[in-house]
């Protein structure tokens, strides 16, 4: 199943750093998102936009997580001459993710 079916995502940048939000939609489902999309598997899944490090944060309160990723933007909104120099498109693309 690809996450879109069971979560909905958001993003955000400050310079060359993209955090990318994971919502579940029904709680049941946060045990399930926290096993299978893990940082390792997220630096994996984005291994040619990432260049540095992802980090994990756990919201279970909110059924969340919250992924940091390093060196993510083309050096960010300045510098870069990606079309989407904000890495907004970033959640969706998570959302296409097979777990």
């Amino acid at each position: 199943m690809k996450l879109l079916e069971i979560a909905h995502s958001r993003t955000g940048d400050k310079g060359n750093i993209s955090n990318i939000s994971l919502i579940v939609y029904d709680e049941k489902d946060y045990d399930l998102i926290c096993e299978k999309v893990t940082a390792e598997k997220v630096k994996e899944y984005f291994k040619d936009i990432v260049k540095g490090e992802v980090v994990r944060y756990e919201l279970p309160n909110l059924g969340a997580l919250n992924f940091v990723m390093d060196e993510a933007l083309g050096g960010g909104v300045t510098r870069s001459l990606a079309l989407d120099k904000h890495g907004k498109s970033l959640s969706s693309a998570l959302l296409e993710m097979e777990i």
